[in-house]
C-alpha cells in the first residue's frame, strides 16, 4: 500500500453532523472525494436533502437524515438509520454547533445551557452512539470539530458559552481517545480559526472585529472551508492509524502567536 493508498476511504462509510451546509458540507465533501459513502445529519432536512442531490449528482453516494443532537432519540435513529442503509459506520465527524456573541456579564442562562447542549453535549451524545457500533466493529475513527476558542481566547468578540463548550469538546476527545482505544475506535479533533463562512463573513465587515481578526491571524486572511478537507480525511483514513487524543489546529497561525 503506497501513501496515498492509505488515505482512501473507499468501502467506508462516514456520518457528517451539521453536514448540511457550511464547514460540516466542505468536510463532506471531502469525504465523498476520497471514496466515503455519506449520511448528512442536520436538524435542517431541507438544507441536507439540497446537500445530499448536490453530492449524488457529482457521483457520490450520500443520503441525508434530519437530526437533532440535544435529542437521545434523535442521536439514535441517525446511527439506526445509517445502519439500516449502509450496514456500517466507519467515521463520525461532528460538525453540528452554534456560538452566541455576547458578554459573560449579560449571558442569559438559558443562552449559556443552549450552547453547552449543543457544542458539548450533542458531540457527547453522537459519539456515545456511533461509539457503540465502532466498538462492536473493533474499528472507527471519530473527529470532533472544536474550535480554536477551546485552546486560547479570542477577541474582541465575547463568547465565554462557546469558547468553554469547545474546550469542554477537546478534552471530551482524549478521554474517549483513551477509552475507546483498546477496542480498534480512535478520537481525534479538529480546531478551526476563522473560516469564511456565511456565518462569519458578515462579522469582517464590522471595523472593531474584521479587521482585528486579520491582524491576529499570520497568514492575514481567513481560511476556506475546503482547507479542512486534508485535515479531515486525514483523520478519518488510515494515514493517521497511530493517531489518537489530539487535535489539529487549522488556523492559519492564530495560536502560534
Amino acid at each position: 500500500m503506497t501513501v496515498l493508498d492509505q488515505f482512501s476511504l473507499a468501502g467506508r462509510v462516514a456520518v457528517v453532523t451539521g453536514g448540511a451546509q457550511g464547514l460540516g458540507l466542505a468536510m463532506a465533501t471531502a469525504l465523498a472525494e476520497s471514496g466515503a459513502r455519506l449520511v448528512l445529519a442536520d436538524i435542517d432536512r431541507e438544507t441536507a436533502e439540497a446537500a445530499r442531490e448536490g453530492l449524488t449528482s457529482a457521483g457520490h453516494e450520500a443520503m441525508a437524515i434530519g437530526l437533532d443532537t440535544c435529542q437521545p432519540e434523535s442521536v439514535q435513529a441517525m446511527v439506526d438509520g445509517t445502519l439500516a442503509k449502509w450496514g456500517r459506520l466507519d467515521v463520525l465527524v461532528t460538525s453540528a454547533g452554534i456560538v452566541k456573541d455576547l458578554p459573560a456579564t449579560d449571558l442569559p442562562l438559558e443562552d449559556w445551557k443552549r450552547t453547552v447542549e449543543v457544542d458539548l453535549t450533542g458531540t457527547f451524545l453522537a459519539c456515545q452512539a456511533a461509539g457503540r457500533v465502532m466498538i462492536k466493529a473493533g474499528a472507527g475513527s471519530i473527529i470532533t470539530i472544536s474550535s480554536m476558542s477551546g485552546i486560547v481566547q479570542t477577541n474582541p468578540q465575547p463568547h465565554v458559552d462557546y469558547a468553554a463548550a469547545k474546550g469542554g469538546v477537546i478534552m471530551l476527545t482524549r478521554s474517549l481517545a483513551a477509552e475507546w482505544v483498546r477496542h480498534g475506535v480512535r478520537v481525534n479533533g479538529i480546531a478551526p480559526g476563522y473560516m469564511a463562512t456565511k456565518l462569519v463573513l458578515p462579522w469582517m465587515d464590522r471595523p472593531d472585529w474584521g479587521p482585528v481578526w486579520l491582524r491576529q491571524i499570520p497568514m492575514g486572511r481567513l481560511g476556506q472551508p475546503g482547507e479542512l478537507g486534508g485535515a479531515v480525511v486525514f483523520l478519518a483514513s488510515d494515514a493517521s492509524s497511530y493517531i489518537t487524543g489530539q487535535t489539529l489546529v487549522v488556523d492559519g497561525g492564530y495560536t502560534a502567536w
